[in-house]
């Protein structure tokens, strides 16, 4: 997962509108005509487009600088100036425009084929056919093209997907985002193993399906920026359901549970809004009775199932409760 990029900067630069025309008709028959100097063309877009085909903007990552072209000035005959070729850039759904200096939000791509025109090119200068009047017969003078817009600009990918996977590091969230799916997520026993988010679709009964994302495991202080917190935290914001993901082994379950909802409140108290759902992974390592007991400590305010990757007890019970907080309506 190398090739996930889901940050770019560029510099962007609309092109300039041209430049209206000072000329005077001239034939044989007039060898003093009236004004007919065209108007410039407008300067070329920069306008980004959505495209559900791509996952990751790694095709602008080596692409620094993207100029549109200038509109072309006007001419003699009241010619107008062509237009400026726009530039389209494709770029994944879920994909932010930002201010490179203001942090400023510019634009949102959402939706397949959306087009949004991030930078205008500028408008054309108007001939001096356009500046003939009663008292002034014949005009010298035209306006020049509006430039273009320079600036740079950050584009940011954040990951669209109905269920979202949280959880410290090596809480069996790729393991789990693999049984239930056909990702193929890299999985070792160290902590980060998840640097880049991983997208599964989540077959369930008569076709129906949703996407859940496994995103690079939080840790402690990801709000502010440890590790690689707000990489992470960008992601969840997207998502309809957080399944939070504690194993069966951990110490303090509802403290473990404190920290992470925490860690969301600090970066966007509105993630607290989305619902929750709480999964006890590893649930093989427990019996009946130890279930029992350990239920008595779970958290009170969240929905909670017993899963097990590993001999796949639980996966169809969750999968119906996070259809049923998807859509609404009972699995």
């Amino acid at each position: 997962m190398e090739n996930f990029v889901d940050y770019v900067k560029i510099l962007f630069r609309s092109g300039h509108g041209g430049a209206g025309s000072v000329h005077f008709h001239r034939d044989k028959l007039s060898a003093k005509g009236g004004p007919d100097g065209g108007n410039g063309g407008r300067g070329g877009n920069i306008v980004l487009k959505g495209n559900a085909q791509l996952w990751t903007l790694l095709h602008l990552k080596y692409r620094k600088h993207i100029y549109a072209d200038d509109g072309v000035n006007g001419s003699s005959t009241l010619m107008t100036g062509g237009s400026g070729k726009d530039i389209i850039i494709e770029v994944p759904l879920g994909t932010i425009a930002k201010d490179a200096e203001t942090g400023e939000h510019l634009a949102e791509v959402i939706a397949d084929g959306q087009e949004i025109t991030l930078y205008g090119g500028g408008r054309g200068g108007l001939g001096n056919a356009h500046f003939k009047s009663a008292t002034q017969q014949s005009p010298r003078y035209a306006q020049p093209g509006e430039d273009g817009i320079e600036a740079w600009t950050v584009l940011e990918l954040k990951v669209l997907a109905d269920v979202g996977l949280v959880g410290f590091p090596n809480a069996g969230k790729s393991t789990l985002l693999s049984v239930l799916s056909a990702a193929k997520p890299e999985i070792a026993d160290y902590p980060f193993t998840t640097l880049t988010p991983q997208l599964g679709i989540v077959g369930h009964y008569n076709n129906r399906s949703f996407i859940m994302a496994d995103i690079p495991g939080i840790i402690e202080g990801a709000h502010l920026g440890k590790g690689i917190g707000h990489r992470f935290l960008r992601h969840i914001e997207r998502n309809s359901v957080l399944l939070f993901m504690i194993p069966a082994d951990t110490a303090d379950i509802k403290k473990e549970y404190k920290i992470l909802k925490n860690e969301l409140k600090q970066f966007n108290p509105d993630l607290l809004d989305k619902d929750h759902v709480l999964a006890i992974t590893k649930s093989d390592l427990l019996d009946e009775e130890l279930k029992k007991m350990l239920k008595v400590t779970l958290p009170r305010k969240v929905e909670t199932v017993f899963v097990s990757s590993h001999t796949k007890e639980g996966l169809d019970a969750l999968k119906d409760l996070l259809w049923t907080k998807l859509t609404d309506t009972p699995a």
